[in-house]
């Protein structure tokens, strides 16, 4: 059983039903947060996917690899 990654209580990410379909965004952008993990998926690099998307911030990437990384170390 695959469980989804509570992102709520990240901070760098936000979610409004109104923008973007209601998905996960990094905050202050329309960048889905699933787009960085479909971008690492077909091996871009971080410094690739924050070149494709200027408006998210380094340390934001980080922290939302880190959110799910802690996650899927609580859920084992």
């Amino acid at each position: 059983m695959t469980r989804m990654i509570d992102w709520s209580s990240c901070p760098d990410v936000e979610r409004d039903p109104a923008r973007v379909s209601g998905a996960w965004v990094f905050r202050g952008t329309r960048v889905p947060v699933s787009a960085l993990f479909e971008n690492l998926e077909d091996d871009a690099t971080l410094h690739d996917f924050l070149a494709w998307f200027p408006g998210v911030t380094k340390p934001q990437a980080r922290s939302v690899l880190e959110h799910a990384a802690r996650s899927a170390f609580e859920a084992a």
